[in-house]
């Protein structure tokens, strides 16, 4: 019998931001976002580790009994984040989660049905989620770029992500796609087996990455199948002062 895979979850969390600098420490409800996270997270069992490149974001985690890990400034993306501090933890997981420290309504369900993907299929090598698109939200919501579209075979392996919508609804006027088709948005929740992260952050920068700026395209391109579970609904993630806002008003 195959024994149980050993998992570990890591949350990348950087200090400096475009939009949003410090946002990891950004309070809801008078408590750090980090911390939301991190209780989230804690509530699978599993070992989880806050990666930073700051301080302040180590000694919050820290404070309230969770673990951390100082890492680069000169990390690409949350992925090469991850690889980093799982490298100097010498960690011996068999998979490794990537959580956003970004999402402080992430449910724990989300997570557990991510690793299902790989405590289902021992082939599973990267997995993330997807949920329908809401049509109470409107037509035009689907234009943002922000929210990546999602295809995927009938064994669950991810077609295509893209900030454009797919598919495109051949002979059918727009304001009717809806009720043609149930798009898929991604949830940026990824697991990987922990060999197969070293090898995808290797990678060179690839065209289809570049052109979209979504780092799963890269995957993607070099062959790397990517296996998607659907869930229901997703949490809020936060990437502007405004849409704390949101999120202080959901809290209440």
């Amino acid at each position: 019998m195959r024994g149980r895979l050993k998992y570990i979850i890591i949350i990348p969390a950087r200090y400096p931001s475009t939009r949003f600098p410090g946002k990891p420490l950004a309070k809801i409800g008078g408590e750090e976002m980090i911390l939301y996270v991190c209780r989230a997270a804690a509530a699978t069992g599993e070992r989880v580790v806050v990666a930073t490149d700051d301080e302040r974001i180590l000694r919050c985690v820290e404070s309230r009994g969770y673990e951390a890990v100082m890492t680069s400034n000169d990390c690409k993306s949350g992925t090469d984040r991850v690889w980093e501090a799982y490298c100097k933890l010498h960690s011996d997981a068999d998979v490794v989660i990537n959580l956003q420290g970004d999402e402080p309504f992430v449910k724990v369900e989300h997570i557990r049905s991510l690793m299902e993907c790989f405590d289902s299929d021992p082939s599973t090598q990267i997995a993330t989620l997807v949920k329908p698109f809401d049509k109470n939200e409107g037509f035009e919501s689907l234009f943002d770029s922000n929210r990546v579209k999602v295809t995927y075979a009938r064994d669950g392996r991810a077609l295509c992500f893209s900030r454009s919508i797919v598919p495109y609804i051949r002979g059918e006027e727009w304001r009717k796609w809806l009720d043609s088709y149930t798009f898929h948005i991604h949830i940026g929740i990824y697991g990987f087996r922990a060999s197969v992260l070293g090898e995808v952050t290797a990678l060179p920068v690839s065209g289809l990455e570049r052109a979209e700026n979504l780092e799963q395209l890269r995957w993607l391109e070099n062959g790397y199948p990517i296996m998607t579970r659907v869930v229901a609904d997703s949490s809020i993630g936060i990437d502007t002062p405004s849409d704390l806002e949101k999120a202080e008003k959901m809290l209440k």
